[in-house]
Formats: structure tokens, sequence, C-alpha cells
């Protein structure tokens, strides 16, 4: 591996390792060689995580964080500098999905905020600002292509699908300009803020969704757990040292066509 590219003696911190994206990238990040530490609500989940990297030789620790709780994120920090030290990178990538469809409540939407957009929000302020302390650092966002374009609800004719909540847009489109805030605030101070719009992951869909989204991108296929992991290491490595508030799709050229 080209040195730019390592995040040997490095310390990561991972949120929502055990979903969709989150096990992919937890897996990609464990085989640098970085510490990597792994939060979520969900303890049995992330230590599953953390026991399965661990049994491959990686060194990957399981922590307890309620993105949208202050004093929560504040303690993660904490604890993490007392046994680790100041983190190198973070990875924003856990997300709550209240919401099941455009007439959700209002009290869904709220608690999708607070997690979403609050939390994401304490999660710059507070490690962002440790990093920007120590002089160096990046941060990656895990967005969505939902967060730069709106719904294609052709896409979903003839499946249980189409209902789709307004959260998700809303609070990915936040992202994007949240990472430009933070790339500006933290760019004197050595930081990078950078966000990923993934988009298309195969989730066991219906086999016409599928279709039509394959279909819809260059690569005419869906994306596997493989293909974010990639994008993430060169985020946080020196590889990409000159790329800061920028938006990287990870959709087989979807939001290209």
């Amino acid at each position: 591996m080209h040195p730019d590219f390592s995040l040997k003696d490095h310390t990561i911190l991972l949120t929502g390792a055990a979903g969709l994206f989150g096990r992919g990238i937890a897996s990609a990040l464990a085989g640098t060689g970085a510490t990597l530490i792994i939060a979520s609500r969900n303890a049995d989940n992330i230590q599953l995580v953390a026991d399965e990297e661990t049994a491959r030789g990686h060194h990957v620790f399981a922590e307890i964080l309620d993105q949208g709780n202050e004093l929560s994120v504040l303690s993660l920090r904490s604890r993490i500098e007392e046994r680790h030290g100041c983190i190198h990178g973070l990875v924003n990538n856990s997300v709550l999905r209240p919401m099941k469809g455009a007439n959700g409540t209002v009290a869904q939407w709220e608690e999708s905020m607070r997690v979403n957009a609050t939390g994401v929000m304490l999660m710059h302020r507070v490690f962002g600002k440790s990093m920007a302390d120590a002089g160096r650092g990046s941060i990656v966002n895990i967005g969505s292509i939902q967060g730069v374009i709106g719904p294609s609800y052709e896409l979903y004719e003839g499946t249980t699908m189409g209902d789709l909540p307004p959260d998700y847009f809303f609070h990915k489109g936040g992202m994007l300009n949240l990472t430009r805030f933070y790339a500006a605030l933290y760019g004197p101070h050595a930081v990078r803020v950078n966000y990923l719009s993934p988009g298309g992951f195969y989730n066991n869909q219906p086999e016409s969704f599928v279709k039509r989204f394959s279909e819809h991108t260059m690569l005419n296929r869906m994306a596997d757990d493989r293909d974010l992991g990639g994008a993430v290491v060169f985020l946080l490595s020196d590889a990409s040292r000159y790329i800061t508030g920028a938006n990287l799709p990870v959709d087989g050229g979807y939001t290209a066509k």
C-alpha cells in the first residue's frame, strides 16, 4: 500500500457500524490497521461486529452512544481520549429512521431531527474541535444521493416501497451543507470535512425495483457492502489531503445521468 493511503497508527471513530452501510465500512477500516472505535445505541449489535473483527486480528472496540444526547457525545469523547488519545478521523454514518412514510407524525419528525440533525452537529462540534485543537484530522459524512436529488417515484411502481419519508431527504441535504460549514471552520486547523453520497445499495428489494434502479446507473447494478469502504478510507487518509468540503457520489453513476 502506498503510505498516503495508510491509516496505521490512526484512531478512527465510526458511528452506526452494524447497519447496511456501516458493516462494510467497519470491515474496510479495520483492515487498514487503524484502531477502530465503533459506537451505537445498540450494544449487542456493535459488540458482535467488534468481536468478529477482533477475531480477524484487527483492533476494534465497541462503545455506547446516543448521538442525539449531548452528554452521551461528550462522555464518549472523554472515554476515547482517556483510552486512545484524540481521534484522527470520524465517520458519521449513524442514522435513525423513525418516519416510515410521507404522513409520519410530527413526533417522528422531531425524533429524527434530534439524532440526524442535532446529533450530527454535536459530533462535528465535539470531536471536530478536539481534532482542530490537535491540528489534524478528517471527518467523513455518510450522506445519500437523496440529499442532493428528489425522489424518483417511478422506480417504486408495483412495489410496497414508494411511501417515502421526508425527514431523510431533509437531514441528508442538511448534512451536505453542514459539511461545507465545518470544512470552512476547521480548515485552518488542518481538519478536512467531506461528504459521500451513496446510492442504490442492494438490500433484497423487489426484483422490479432492482432492475429499474440498475438500468438507471452507468454500471448497470446496485451497490454492495464492498463499494463504500474504499472511498471512506481515501477521504480519511493523506491521499486526499487537499480535498475538503467536497461531495463524492458513490452511486454507480446514478446522479450523473
